[in-house]
């Protein structure tokens, strides 16, 4: 990481350092298994139900190059990573992506290694999940070593739309490379520059942007690199950034994009775009025309200082997304987390509602909403890899019962009912045809990690919807008066082709 010493932006900086009367009141979050899960030197954390059985299980990556894996049983969390064939050590792992690439019905998980001395040892690795007993590292078999990468974030995608995950592989120190599917092998898709980005590329965000059916390609690019947005047309990529006012040219080398979070923030159907800096954060509007609009300052979230990873959630079921910003301050060896989480008001301003002393401000770099005990409140998963006690906890949302049962589970599946799907977009339609807010399935964020869960409403009433889920490719699939209530305690389970 790179040393900058700028701190918050003012306005943002009084928020933080002092409780101010017109501070909103804090969210009540409890800690969960505490002891277990503070470990040092936590980075990624990425959730998945791997063995089927209805629970989000955690995965994090551990700077001495363990990987953990902890079972969810009813809300309590097992390690059994080392039982299961998970490493306890070896190369750091800096990346996880959760997704299902063989469609067997249980999700593999992808790491890769983040070695800065000895750059030529570095890989990637591929543990295949067998039938959710076991995990077997397939990566050489399958043409996915990726030699020589500094690793960070790593996206399953089906970027062309023929139904095998393909695979996009982000690169800190030389250039990103994506991997075609084909006959469950994986071949490199060429090119000279094109999409396999020379950017110090830390952040990648998979996102219809314009939905014509195929997904397009964020990178959050670090050291005084201009950002992407990769344009898909049928397989074929164009930077469209610089004409879209994206790129953030003229940067020094102590600026750059770290993580990147889609989410539809203000409920108009069109995905937007946020994105972590070492600098000044930034905020996307996508105003539904194929441009964007930046908006950050205006909306409340330009906080100046070293952000690294960002998630949407709506933590208190008021239908609309919320968010949550991981960023530190401090040298190299003396980092502390400044976190800042961000209540949407629901008319385009959000107030942050973190004081420097809340428990909240706890991670340094993996950021996950997810909602791990079914309760239907949205938990936080964060990770803190700088700190001397460091950890990946896990704190429970404490919404009274009335707000918990103000909510929608979304679970988006292939037409077998086999995968996840990443990119698919749910929204919700009311009574009246009108929208009510949009999900999209994750194809990466927080901090270099892909989580395979289902999207998460929050609404302002229980009365019947209709769900309309838009697969890559150009699908919709349309389930009409949708009871939320019908869906309490389990997700609502939408297949291509039904």
């Amino acid at each position: 990481m790179i040393s900058r010493t700028k701190l918050l932006s003012s306005a943002v900086a009084i928020n933080l350092l002092t409780a101010t009367s017109s501070l909103a009141s804090e969210p009540a979050f409890t800690v969960i298994q505490k002891a277990e899960l503070s470990v040092a030197g936590s980075v990624s954390n990425a959730w998945a139900d791997f063995d089927g059985d209805g629970d989000l299980d955690l995965a994090v990556s551990i700077k001495g190059g363990e990987v953990k894996l902890y079972r969810n049983d009813d809300g309590h969390l097992t390690s059994i990573g080392a039982a299961v064939g998970l490493p306890l050590s070896g190369l750091e792992i800096r990346g996880l992506s959760w997704g299902d690439f063989d469609g067997d019905g249980y999700v593999d998980l992808l790491g890769g290694s983040n070695e800065m001395v000895d750059r030529a040892a570095n890989r990637s690795f591929v543990w295949r999940n067998i039938r959710g007993e076991r995990f077997e590292e397939v990566a050489a078999d399958l043409g996915l070593l990726v030699p020589g990468r500094i690793s960070r974030q790593a996206n399953w995608i089906d970027y062309d739309n023929d139904g095998q995950l393909d695979l996009y592989t982000g690169n800190r120190a030389g250039p990103n490379q994506l991997y075609r599917q084909v006959d469950g092998h994986f071949e490199a898709v060429l090119g000279e520059g094109g999409i396999n980005d020379t950017r110090a590329t830390v952040g990648a965000c998979w996102f219809d942007y314009d939905r014509d059916g195929d997904l397009d390609l964020f990178l959050a690019n670090q050291s005084g690199s201009t950002d992407a947005l990769w344009r898909n047309d049928g397989g074929q990529f164009t930077d469209v950034a610089p004409q879209l006012g994206l790129d953030q040219a003229g940067r020094d080398r102590s600026v750059g994009g770290v993580g990147c979070a889609v989410g539809d923030y203000d409920n108009d159907g069109h995905l937007d775009l946020f994105v972590a800096v070492y600098g000044t954060d930034l905020l996307y509007r996508n105003k539904g025309d194929g441009t964007f609009e930046e908006v950050a300052a205006a909306a409340g979230v330009a906080a100046d200082g070293h952000a690294v990873g960002a998630a949407w959630g709506d933590y208190d079921n008021d239908g609309y997304l919320d968010l949550f910003v991981n960023q530190y301050e401090g040298e190299v060896g003396q980092q502390v987390p400044v976190n800042l989480l961000y209540r949407n008001l629901g008319n385009g301003r959000f107030e942050q509602v973190l004081t420097r002393d809340s428990q909240l401000n706890a991670g340094d770099h993996g950021v996950e909403w997810v909602d791990y005990n079914g309760d239907g409140a949205i938990d936080l998963s964060l990770t803190d890899g700088y700190g001397p006690e460091g950890g990946h906890l896990v704190f429970r949302n404490e919404l009274d019962d009335t707000a918990r049962q103000r909510s929608l589970s979304v679970r988006v599946l292939t037409a077998d009912g086999t995968r996840v799907v990443p990119g698919a977009e749910v929204r919700l339609f009311d009574q009246h045809g009108q929208i009510i807010a949009t999900r999209q399935i994750p194809t990466g964020g927080g901090y270099n990690a892909q989580s395979a869960v289902p999207a998460h409403f929050g609404l302002s009433s229980l009365y019947p919807v209709t769900v309309e889920v838009s697969y890559p490719g150009g699908r919709t699939v349309r389930k009409t008066d949708v009871s939320p209530a019908t869906y309490r305690g389990r997700s609502l389970k939408v297949k291509a082709g039904t």
